[in-house]
């Protein structure tokens, strides 16, 4: 099996590469490249994203044919795709951080500011927050509900369908923190910062 990670220039990835082969152990194939023809033969994908929403859709449409690819990918294919962070953020149709840019579409919805209550609460939201899952999902398999993740944002995905949610995270208010729908997983929290916890839910994509 090979599951290749995204790489489109979006900051630093190193933590996820390590994570993911770690996990791997050898016995699946990890792949980081930008290169269309090794994603399209991926038997799954990672979309990594550091930095702003804008930032990250920028980089994506700046390689030639890759959102494309990822569409075929996604939507035609039904292959599984993980998002983390801001690769999560990038499945709503619009994202409101820096300016008023497209996401991706896979989930109808839009990315806005957290609200902090006018300073009552710190933004980045930043540090080990607890989750709760509130569906089944495969990512979420032999992990515990409120489960301690690591975080570092600013602004949240807000789905127009509710029943893609599988967990959420108490700051501010209830955050989205984690969706599923069909063959399309994503993390607000990383997954590779957030110790033995978090390389089961990469363990439990891999396995899917």
């Amino acid at each position: 099996m090979k599951v290749t990670i995204v790489d489109y220039n979006s900051g630093n990835i190193s933590s996820v590469i390590n994570s993911f082969e770690e996990v791997a152990k050898n016995k699946v194939n990890i792949e980081v490249t930008s290169d269309l023809v090794k994603i399209k033969s991926s038997d799954k994908l990672v979309l990594p994203g550091q930095g702003s929403f804008k930032s990250c859709v920028d980089a994506l449409n700046k390689i030639d044919g890759l959102k494309e690819t990822l569409n075929e990918f996604v939507i035609n294919n039904k292959k599984p795709l993980l998002g983390i962070c801001v690769g999560l953020q990038m499945f709503a149709d619009v994202g409101y951080e820096e300016t008023e840019t497209n996401g991706l579409g896979w989930i109808s919805g839009k990315v806005s500011k957290i609200d902090n209550q006018n300073g009552k609460f710190k933004l980045p939201h930043i540090g080990w927050n607890q989750i709760n899952i509130v569906k089944e999902s495969k990512i979420f398999k032999e992990i515990k509900n409120n489960s301690h993740m690591y975080f570092v944002h600013s602004y949240e995905i807000i789905p127009n369908d509710k029943s893609v949610i599988a967990a959420t995270t108490d700051y501010c208010s209830n955050i989205v923190c984690s969706v599923e729908k069909e063959n399309i997983f994503g993390t607000q929290f990383h997954p590779e910062k957030s110790d033995k916890i978090g390389l089961k839910i990469i363990d439990n994509f891999m396995n899917l």
